[in-house]
């Protein structure tokens, strides 16, 4: 190798590093370049990067948060629209089972353990889908049908089924009002069972004694027995038990002539079991006997008016008014025209008495007014004619103490306070007449306080005609109390007046008036359906007028009707 050097390594030039020009003019527009070259396009170089490393682009910082934020909208739509997108995948299976579902809901089949039942078919939905709302939805449905099944069989009295109907119910449904008013009428319904088990026992009791009729009779036991719980078999035996019994006491009644008794035992029959198949017999021969009872009947009222006219009123025979009045009340115990006839002859026997006590045979007085008493006790005529007779007896004793025994008879001479208390009395029983107290409350009714003053005084003239007046104020308010509408305050003052004048004839027309406005009270209220109202109000009719054509009319149609 040659040790000399070249004159260009002695002076070694400076190195000058390569520039790309202005950078900032790059985007600027380029002139065409002269020299027929090709552009090249020369990318800027970052302020910052170092020789030889690669130049990074620059990243926009807003754009990270914006697809954060896309993400989790994202997410949230997916999530809250889960059912809908869910069936908008194929659910073959989960369909399939709650179409059966719905159909078995439909069909009735809510409840069961062979899968094919509405509750368990929307149980396996739901599992399949537990969020699925259509698979909620029916297990409500349901509970809500298995309320209204338990509903039903208590109705029907099927206490059990409808306890078990509740339970499902209340297992789909988590309670609610509903339940808790189904469960309280099970209990109630329970108790109700155990009450009539009771009361069969009873029943049966009263049957094995012969006690048919009454509030605590066989019947009535049976019935209620009934009325709670329709199908009870035992009860209906019973029952039918009961109408064969009545149904042969009829007819023994008959056997013995015994009317009365035997038309008590038809209508208790006719009211236990209005389609019972003796009673077209039975009223048979009712109408026959009736007929033939009737014949008698018109023989006895006529022979005790005849008997009142010639004035054989009382006493030993049986050609007496007193004994075929008695005669046709035992044929007939609720006839009008005997009891009127009975009043009559205690209306005669009072008259004889007062006559007997104006003759000064206060002996002869008393026994007719007594004879009276047992007919009318409460008449008005027979306690004035007491008084007086009191009056005259007390006479001879006062007469006797002033050595006055041959004296004529006369009432003894009262004392100030005794006229006082008189005066007290009769206006006390002025005012208690006004008010309608005529004969109650016992002592302070207007017929009590004329007693009260008359057993002082005798004579006292207005305590004799208020006593006596008082027929005429009771059928005065009998007349208005009929037109207001108020029957059972009429009917009140009829009996007042049959006490007070039981031989007034003109009660019968009352009677008849009275009878018609509970006959027309009876129709509206059946008509309405108010059986048991209508019932009583033609039981009031009927006591007034038994053989009234609307009576057995509308009896009929209450029979037909319960």
């Amino acid at each position: 190798m040659s040790g000399r050097r070249d004159q260009h390594d002695a002076h070694p030039p400076t190195r000058t590093e390569p520039t790309l020009g202005d950078l900032d003019r790059l985007d600027a527009p380029r002139a065409p370049s002269r020299d027929g070259l090709p552009e090249v396009s020369v990318e800027p170089r970052h302020p910052h990067a170092r020789r030889g490393a690669p130049v990074r682009r620059h990243r926009r910082g807003w754009l990270v948060p914006l697809l954060l934020l896309l993400v989790v909208v994202a997410a949230g739509t997916l999530w809250f629209n889960q059912n809908r997108l869910r069936g908008m995948l194929p659910r073959t299976d989960f369909n399939t089972v709650l179409t059966q579902a719905q159909q078995a809901l439909q069909d009735g089949r809510l409840d069961g353990q062979d899968g094919t039942s509405a509750r368990e078919l929307f149980q396996a939905a739901a599992a399949l889908e537990p969020d699925n709302d259509r698979a909620r939805d029916g297990l409500r449905q349901v509970g809500q049908a298995e309320l209204a099944q338990a509903d039903a069989a208590l109705q029907a009295g099927q206490i059990a089924q409808a306890t078990q109907q509740a339970a499902v119910a209340r297992e789909l449904l988590g309670g609610g009002s509903d339940i808790d008013r189904l469960d309280h009428a099970i209990s109630s319904a329970r108790a109700s069972q155990v009450q009539t088990v009771d009361l069969v026992d009873q029943a049966q009791q009263a049957l094995a004694a012969g006690k048919l009729d009454g509030v605590a009779g066989a019947g009535a036991l049976y019935q209620r027995v009934l009325r709670a719980d329709p199908g009870n078999a035992v009860a209906a035996h019973g029952l039918d038990q009961v109408g064969y019994a009545l149904a042969a006491q009829a007819r023994k009644a008959f056997d013995a002539k015994d009317t009365a008794a035997a038309n008590a035992s038809i209508e208790q029959l006719a009211a236990l079991q209005p389609n019972n198949g003796a009673l077209p017999a039975l009223r048979a021969l009712q109408a026959q006997t009736r007929k033939q009872d009737n014949s008698a009947l018109d023989a006895a009222l006529s022979q005790g008016q005849d008997a009142l006219r010639a004035g054989r009123i009382g006493g030993a025979g049986d050609d007496t008014a007193l004994a075929h009045f008695q005669a046709a009340l035992k044929l007939d115990p609720d006839n009008a025209q005997a009891r009127v006839g009975l009043g009559k002859v205690a209306q005669a026997m009072t008259v004889q008495a007062s006559a007997a006590i104006d003759a000064g045979d206060t002996t002869q007085a008393n026994r007719l007014l007594d004879q009276a008493a047992q007919l009318a006790p409460k008449s008005a005529d027979l306690a004035a004619a007491r008084a007086r007779l009191s009056s005259v007896a007390s006479a001879p004793v006062a007469a006797a103490n002033a050595d006055e025994a041959e004296a004529p008879l006369a009432p003894a001479v009262l004392s100030p306070q005794q006229s006082a208390a008189v005066a007290r009395l009769v206006q006390r029983a002025q005012l208690a007449a006004k008010n309608g107290d005529i004969m109650m409350p016992p002592g302070d009714s207007a017929y009590d306080l004329y007693r009260s003053a008359l057993a002082i005084d005798g004579n006292n003239d207005a305590a004799l005609h208020g006593l006596q007046a008082l027929p005429g104020q009771v059928e005065q308010q009998f007349s208005q109390a009929l037109a207001a509408g108020k029957l059972k305050q009429a009917d009140d003052m009829l009996a007042n007046l049959a006490e007070l004048a039981p031989g007034d004839a003109g009660q019968s027309g009352l009677g008849d008036r009275l009878a018609s406005a509970w006959l027309d009270q009876a129709e509206q209220q059946l008509g309405r359906g108010d059986y048991v109202d209508a019932g009583q109000s033609l039981d009031h009719a009927r006591k007034l007028a038994p053989n009234h054509p609307r009576v057995l009319d509308l009896t009929a149609r209450l029979q037909g009707s319960r």
